[in-house]
C-alpha cells in the first residue's frame, strides 16, 4: 500500500453587507491509495451579497478519495433582507441586528454582530472577530500546510452599516472590508472568505478552493513521479500536484528498484 498526503480546501463564503465571510472547510492528512484515478473535485466561492437586495452565497465542498471538506458560510446582512452568518467550512460573521447569530461548522464560528458593525467570518485556525459599535470584526486567521508552508483558509474582515469601519481578512486569502465601497474577494486557491461591504456597498466573493496531493519525491511513500494530474511541482523532499479546478489524478506506484538478484546471477539469468 502507498500513502499520500492531501490538503482539501473547499470554496469560501461570499462576504454579506457588512458581515465577513467564513472560509472554506480546511483538511489535510494521509490517505491510502493504490495505482489508478482518482477524481479531486474543487469547490468555487460564493457570491458576495448584493446591498439590500440579495445574499451572499456558501461556497461548494472540495473532495478527494472521500475526503469532503465544506464550503465555507456566508456572511450576514443586514438591511431590508436581514440574513444571520451560516454554517460552512468555517460560519460567516453575524450582521449587527439584535440577536444576529453566527455560522460554525467544520472550522471556527464567524464573530458576533454588534451594531453597526458586522463580525468577521472565521478561518481554519481562529475564529473570527465580532463587530463593535465603532468597526467590523477582522476574518479569523488560516492554518499553514506544513508541506508547502503556504497559509490556506482564512476569514473575511467585517465591515459597518457606515462609511467607515472596514477590518482586515485573516490570513490565508481572507478578504479585506473597503470603506463606502464593496468588499474584496478572497483570494482564488486559498479559499478565503469574501470581505464584508460597507456603507451601503456589496459583499466580496469568497475564493475558490484547491486540492493537493504530495509524496516523497524518492518513492519511499509508494507513490512514483511518473503519477499525472494538476499543476505538478516540488516542495523539499516532495512531489506536489495542485489542482485549482477540478480534475483527475492518476496515482503509479512506485517501481520495486533492479530485478538483478544473486540468485539470478547464479541461474545465468541477467548475464
Amino acid at each position: 500500500m502507498a500513502t499520500a498526503n492531501y490538503l482539501i480546501v473547499a470554496g469560501g463564503g461570499g462576504g454579506g453587507s457588512p458581515a465577513g465571510g467564513g472560509a472554506g472547510g480546511y483538511k489535510a492528512g494521509t490517505s491510502t491509495v493504490t495505482a489508478g484515478a482518482y477524481t479531486i473535485t474543487v469547490g468555487t466561492g460564493g457570491a458576495g451579497g448584493v446591498y439590500a437586495t440579495t445574499l451572499a452565497g456558501n461556497g461548494t465542498g472540495s473532495t478527494f478519495n472521500g475526503i469532503t471538506s465544506t464550503g465555507g458560510g456566508a456572511g450576514g446582512d443586514v438591511v431590508d433582507i436581514a440574513g444571520t452568518g451560516q454554517n460552512g467550512g468555517s460560519g460567516g460573521g453575524g450582521d449587527p441586528t439584535a440577536g444576529s447569530t453566527t455560522g460554525g461548522g467544520q472550522g471556527n464560528n464567524g464573530g458576533a454582530g454588534i451594531h453597526p458593525g458586522g463580525g468577521g467570518g472565521g478561518g481554519a485556525s481562529a475564529v473570527g472577530v465580532a463587530g463593535t459599535a465603532g468597526a467590523g470584526g477582522a476574518g479569523g486567521n488560516g492554518s499553514t500546510w506544513a508541506i508547502n508552508s503556504v497559509v490556506y483558509a482564512g476569514g473575511g474582515g467585517g465591515n459597518t452599516t457606515g462609511a467607515t469601519g472596514a477590518a482586515s481578512g485573516g490570513t490565508g486569502g481572507g478578504g479585506n472590508a473597503n470603506n463606502n465601497i464593496a468588499g474584496s474577494a478572497g483570494t482564488n486557491g486559498l479559499g478565503g472568505g469574501g470581505g464584508g461591504g460597507g456603507g451601503g456597498s456589496n459583499g466580496g466573493r469568497g475564493g475558490d478552493g484547491v486540492g493537493i496531493v504530495a509524496y516523497k519525491t524518492d518513492g519511499s511513500d509508494g507513490i512514483s513521479t511518473s503519477s499525472t494530474g494538476g499543476s505538478i511541482t516540488t516542495s523539499g523532499a516532495y512531489t506536489l500536484h495542485t489542482f485549482t479546478t477540478s480534475g483527475t489524478w492518476t496515482m503509479v506506484a512506485a517501481g520495486g528498484g533492479s530485478t538483478f538478484s544473486p540468485r539470478m546471477a547464479l541461474m545465468g539469468v541477467g548475464r
